[in-house]
């Protein structure tokens, strides 16, 4: 034991030079650099600025350590399959402290000597301090003190045993576990100690991990084309850039087309590296989208995507949603979603409702209760840091793989300076809508016009982007009016706006976005409008310059009531509650257009039919009706075309 103790001094000696070292001088290793800084600050409440954030623009040290018992393996005896929960165990540790932490990192560039090619790059940058810590940002990474035994040495193993058959030497041992998908590139696990401000490499996993089958047809999900319900888009992910297919029904099969997106096709400052061009980056491989034609609308059929080279997805059942102008239709609607890890860990960007409201969707699908969805911007909160669409694709395929799952584009996939976003923000950390316009694509008039529409059973949907020009007489100003005046209300008699920032909330809005689209709204007679971005559930009256014009009446079952036979204004719904932290109200008194405000994680479900639209606030954690409301609407009070003569 007397070794031990010796070890834990020569240990602590060395964290607190460590630490001392992080604080001494400006030409501290550890000390981010004035340009990082800079970025910091820049990017500040836009891609989650934390320690563990810039921890690649930290100098590398392999940690002065002389333990010769570290080790670092894995539990995974062979190389990984499409999905899987990875224990990493770190053992022969002599002292264990609260900064020890273990990152995943894919590619496995731990070491800069592997990636000097980017020194140009930095320097160009005006960084000129050592080079990062990491040529790529750590996956995931998470403290061993999470395993409880850890600190407290636990599970010991003697190292050294005296001539008198006394231990002389004990160690310690931890693990922790990761959740792990196919991403195709090989992955690392690399001990850290220092904790996320000052860390240097204790050891690392030799050789790198490689996944079974890389080219792996992988993240299927749908979209729909048209308002016939009688194609669906099927958008996959491959590392293989050769055509797959579609196998479907009895015995049809369609061949996908493949694309993909570079880092020469990410945007950046001239300053300041965005991350998506910079350490944020990860290979997206291939985007395989096919489209299965010859379906009937409102019924269930049977496909499966891939190829003999690569293997093939299971077979998913799906369901193709109702025609346009058909009765019924049943969708989910919510925006700002992202997602969580599996396992607890530290990642880039974090959003803690995903989860529990993704776990509510799959019961309502599950259920029969579920025609399309529709996610209203704030897709995946990727930020740059490409990999995470990755996971939030893996968390909506149960999903988006048996119903469409129809999108609009946010602040965090479309903004960042100088790229043509109608908001300057580097919220979308340099992606400007490449990824996700790649992964979702819409039935848009084309590439970065973000807007479209379509019609399921008694519901035209008018999707804008509100990242984009909607000033007047702009191309997708223009696009509204004329989408919205054409809609025939004998066929689809509720019209539904939606998009990403919304135009009244209790805690702001873009007045001069209230000021030009507002009145298209009123004069083509919009129901209901849907949007994101502000993280909570509020619902107005219906009302038209921040006045009620009408209020709901209660009917029999105690639910708002909104009779749009004899119209008034449109009715705003703010349904950004599912996932990102939320937003909590303003303690003082709520403006008269707000009639219900809930700060709680969940999604909205909607039933429409010709006479009723109905939505409901479901709250995911308890499945509770947090608020309700409907629309009734008698058959021929709006005749023809929306617009008002």
């Amino acid at each position: 034991m007397e070794e031990r103790l010796t070890h834990n001094v020569h240990k602590s000696s060395f964290m607190l030079l460590i630490f001392s070292l992080a604080f001494l001088s400006s030409s501290s290793p550890f000390e981010l650099h004035p340009s990082v800084t800079n970025s910091t600050f820049l990017h500040l409440n836009y891609t989650a600025i934390s320690d563990f954030r810039v921890l690649n623009r930290r100098t590398l040290f392999q940690c002065p350590d002389p333990n010769l018992y570290l080790q670092i393996n894995v539990t995974s005896k062979a190389d990984l399959s499409d999905e899987e929960f990875v224990t990493v165990n770190v053992s022969g540790v002599l002292v264990p402290s609260e900064s020890d932490w273990v990152a995943m990192i894919s590619p496995s560039y731990s070491n800069v000597s592997t990636c000097l090619e980017s020194e140009a790059y930095y320097l160009q940058t005006g960084d000129t301090s050592t080079l990062p810590l990491l040529c790529h940002y750590p996956v995931k990474a998470k403290y061993v003190s999470s395993d409880p035994d850890y600190l407290s040495c636990k599970n010991q193993e003697c190292q050294k045993y005296g001539n008198n058959g006394n231990c002389e030497v004990t160690t310690c041992s931890g693990s922790v576990t990761f959740h792990v998908i196919n991403i195709r590139t090989d992955i690392e696990f690399v001990f850290f100690t220092g904790g996320f401000t000052t860390p240097c490499v204790l050891t690392r996993t030799d050789p790198p991990l490689k996944f079974s089958n890389p080219n792996s047809p992988l993240y299927g999900h749908l979209s729909s084309i048209d308002s016939t319900g009688t194609s669906m888009r099927l958008t996959w992910v491959s590392g293989d850039k050769e055509p797959q297919q579609v196998e479907y029904g009895d015995g049809k099969s369609q061949t996908s087309q493949v694309t993909t997106f570079s880092v020469d096709d990410m945007c950046s400052s001239t300053v300041i590296p965005s991350p998506a061009k910079d350490f944020g980056w990860h290979d997206p491989g291939y985007i395989h989208t096919a489209i299965i034609t010859g379906l009937q609308p409102s019924s269930k059929f049977y496909y499966k995507y891939g190829s003999d080279a690569v293997g093939w997805s299971d077979q998913i059942e799906f369901r193709t949603p109702p025609a346009g102008g058909s009765d019924e239709l049943k969708f989910l609607v919510f925006g700002d979603m992202g997602k969580a890890p599996l396992d607890a860990s530290a990642e880039h960007y974090i959003q803690p409702g995903s989860i529990s409201v993704i776990k509510g969707m799959i019961e309502e699908v599950e259920n029969g209760n579920v025609d399309s969805i529709f996610h209203i911007g704030d897709i995946s909160y990727a930020t740059g840091f490409l990999v995470e669409w990755e996971f939030f694709l893996h968390l909506i395929t149960p999903l988006a793989s048996q119903v469409t799952y129809m999108t609009a584009i946010g602040n965090h996939e479309r903004d960042y300076a100088d790229s043509g976003s109608c908001y300057p923000g580097p919220d979308s950390g340099g992606e400007c809508g490449v990824p996700y316009e790649t992964y979702f694509p819409m039935p848009t008039p084309a590439k970065d016009k973000p807007w479209y529409s379509i019609e399921q059973g008694s519901v035209h949907f008018t999707v804008i982007s509100t990242e984009h020009d909607w000033t007047r007489q702009s191309e997708q100003y223009e696009w509204m009016k004329k989408d919205m005046a054409s809609v025939d209300r004998s066929k689809t008699p509720w019209l539904i706006f939606t998009g990403h920032r919304p135009m009244y909330s209790s805690l702001g809005a873009d007045d001069k976005f209230l000021q030009i689209v507002e009145p298209i709204l009123l004069d083509n007679k919009v129901d209901l409008v849907l949007f994101g971005h502000v993280h909570n559930y509020e619902r107005t009256c219906s009302v038209y310059n921040s006045e009620c014009l009408a209020m709901p009446t209660k009917d029999g079952n105690g639910i708002d009531t909104y009779d749009n036979s004899n119209y008034s204004a449109p009715v705003h719904a703010i349904v950004g509650m599912a996932g990102f932290s939320l937003d909590k109200f303003p303690d003082d008194h709520a403006a008269s257009w707000s009639l219900s405000r809930i700060s709680e994680f969940g999604y909205g479900r909607a039933h429409a039919t010709k006479d009723e639209l109905k939505l409901e606030f479901v709250n995911s954690d308890s499945k509770d009706v947090e608020d309700s409301f409907r629309f009734t609407k008698k058959q021929g009070s709006i005749r023809g075309k929306s617009k008002i003569n």
